[in-house]
């Protein structure tokens, strides 16, 4: 990547941090009285929701899969790669926890989907690897870095592209969750770090709703 890509995209990133700031501050002015135990929980509803494009990525099978398939559940997305020395191993056992945790059916309305943002390393094979340490049925998503960076950025949870050409890189990301609802549209965000015991409070209250 050369240095005015890279610039581009850190652009493109902060923009994306800054959205996602504003949005925050909306939402916590917005639902303060409304739903207290939500915002404890680190769960963020947007005032309306928003649509997400219509993309074509590869799961962890090797299958394409457009986003519209994720629709008919309550989805988890989660931007991280399997080279990720801290926040994503971390984020993604708490994940685990949370669906331990559960009721049944709160868990059949729910899924969580990686989406990797390191395509140059995380192939679908490494994706299913790593991904059945954690949770058999946690998706994995990857794509091409415009493809990538399109679902980032429509969904505010940004990253920036790594610069492969150096060994053992490491690639910048948010730890922000994004919630999809079984619409197949953004309903809102949850916060990092997650806190696992909230969640389970609180989910199974939300995704009663469609």
């Amino acid at each position: 990547m050369t240095r005015i890509q890279k610039t581009v995209f850190i652009l493109v990133a902060l923009i994306a941090v800054v959205l996602g700031l504003t949005i925050n501050r909306v939402l916590n002015d917005k639902h303060d009285n409304a739903s207290p135990a939500l915002i404890d929980a680190g769960i963020l509803l947007l005032p309306q929701s928003r649509q997400i494009p219509a993309l074509e990525m590869t799961d962890q099978n090797g299958q394409a899969v457009a986003l519209d398939q994720l629709k008919g559940k309550w989805t988890l997305m989660f931007f991280g790669y399997t080279f990720c020395p801290d926040i994503c191993p971390t984020t993604l056992a708490q994940l685990r926890q949370v669906k331990a945790d559960l009721p049944k059916a709160a868990v059949e309305r729910l899924q969580v989907v990686l989406v990797s943002v390191d395509p140059n390393r995380d192939t679908p094979q490494q994706l299913k690897q790593y991904l059945g340490y954690f949770d058999k049925d946690f998706v994995g998503l990857t794509g091409s870095v415009e493809t990538l960076q399109k679902l980032a950025n429509a969904v505010s949870v940004p990253y920036i592209p790594a610069d492969t050409s150096k060994p053992n890189y490491t690639v910048d990301h948010s730890g922000n969750l994004a919630l999809i609802g079984p619409d197949g549209t953004q309903r809102g965000f949850i916060r990092a770090p997650v806190n696992a015991q909230k969640l389970v409070a609180q989910l199974p209250g939300l995704v009663k709703r469609d």
